[in-house]
């Protein structure tokens, strides 16, 4: 009889894997090495528009290592001499580890040849395509450019937003690899020639679209520690054969098979081999996770489509997107974790100028007891939030239970003192 991992274990290991289970306290200090190694293990960090508080990418790293210097992240990305990650197309447009940048080349390739029904639609319409040409030459005589440098209307396109003509023409030559984002500036992208970006030590060689779809399904795995069937191709959201390729790792024993509880009872689950000690230490409990804090909707985390509620009876939602009168919770929650569960969630929006964090709306999962020790260890992520944000002052409009918000601040004062 194979074995049936305990859903403790099974928490453990997704949480270990994936840098969530650090004690308070005693993460590593967060310079750009340790940094980049936050964004090595998960594979890529999601780049967002949204900032009602800190942007996705920096949400990301903060969960994991505490307060930090931002500016040391986006070096990584935007300086030359010290460039360790480039913008491409991972779960989402994301920043990635260049060292990596070969498995972006298949999915460039397809594009430029196959299309999408994005590019296709635009580039088919009367003089879109001497557009693009004539953009590329722009940079390559001119150097790197951002789009509001560029002259042009406004014109709404299906999906593309609002953008003007140029900035489509620089964003498709950005997708077939002809361009890369060479530095942001107040978030807005420079393009350059991709030979002017990315570092001569940079493998370029093209791997075949096959080796390059196995590569990041067990990348998948291994970020993820273990998951559902289908996370691994949920994780770089992989579609197509994807199911048939996770068999095929299975049978070559390129990713493994074990039984494991879930809350939906026992399940097969996937992991990658690199994971499997980890797993039988989990079990052993010499794996416990210990951290608390929050994570934004775009974090790695919940790149394993229905793992949340599978293993932690959680849903998550992004509700931004929705009309206000269908959310349920807010605009922007971003989850609470204490330990290994899910316990909570708030709608938090930063007022820069004043240095107010106002929290909208603050909920605890039905079952969750606010005790003393559950209040400090949020209490003290709480203060970390605030400093990472430059908060000097809290405001709680509502909370679920409605004592909760009160009990939270008091223990905030004390923590403080």
């Amino acid at each position: 009889m194979s074995t049936v991992y305990p859903l403790s274990a099974i928490r453990a290991l997704a949480l270990h894997a994936t840098g969530l289970d650090i004690p308070n306290g005693q993460e590593p200090p967060a310079t750009l090495e340790n940094i980049f190694q936050v964004v090595d293990r998960l594979g890529a960090v999601q780049i967002d528009t949204l900032q009602m508080v800190a942007r996705a990418q920096y949400l990301t790293i903060w969960s994991r290592l505490g307060s930090y210097d931002p500016a040391l992240f986006d070096r990584m990305a935007n300086d030359q001499d010290s460039r360790l990650l480039f913008e491409g197309w991972f779960h989402a447009a994301s920043f990635i580890p260049i060292h990596e940048f070969r498995y972006q080349i298949p999915r460039q390739k397809n594009l430029q040849e196959n299309g999408h029904y994005w590019y296709n639609d635009w580039i088919r319409q009367p003089g879109n395509l001497e557009l693009m040409n004539a953009m590329l030459e722009r940079v390559r005589v001119q150097g790197e450019l951002r789009a509001t440098d560029l002259e042009g209307e406004k014109k709404k396109f299906a999906t593309w937003w609002d953008w003007r003509p140029e900035k489509l023409a620089l964003e498709h030559l950005w997708s077939f690899g002809d361009l890369m984002i060479s530095r942001r500036h107040n978030f807005q992208r420079y393009y350059d020639l991709t030979e002017r970006v990315l570092p001569a030590w940079v493998d370029q060689s093209e791997p075949e679209a096959e080796e390059s779809d196995l590569y990041l399904l067990e990348r998948g795995a291994k970020a993820l520690g273990i998951g559902l069937p289908r996370n691994p191709a949920d994780y770089t959201l992989m579609r197509g054969n994807a199911r048939s390729k996770i068999a095929g790792l299975v049978k070559s024993s390129r990713l493994i098979e074990v039984q494991g509880e879930t809350l939906n009872g026992v399940k097969t689950l996937i992991l990658h081999p690199d994971n499997l000690e980890n797993l039988e230490k989990a079990a052993a409990g010499e794996i416990q996770p210990r951290r608390t804090t929050f994570l934004n909707p775009f974090d790695n985390f919940w790149y394993g489509r229905e793992r949340d509620e599978a293993f932690w009876g959680f849903r998550q939602r992004l509700e931004a997107y929705s009309p206000a009168h269908k959310r349920i919770y807010g605009y922007y929650c971003l989850p609470i974790l204490h330990k290994d569960r899910l316990v909570g969630r708030f709608d938090p929006k930063l007022e820069r100028k004043t240095g107010l964090l106002r929290v909208k709306a603050l909920y605890l999962e039905p079952g969750v007891e606010p005790d003393e020790e559950l209040l400090s260890a949020i209490a003290s992520t709480m203060r970390d939030f605030m400093l990472f944000h430059r908060a000097s002052d809290l405001l709680i409009e509502k909370s679920d239970p409605d004592f909760f918000a009160g009990k939270l601040l008091s223990q905030m004062v004390v923590t403080d003192l």
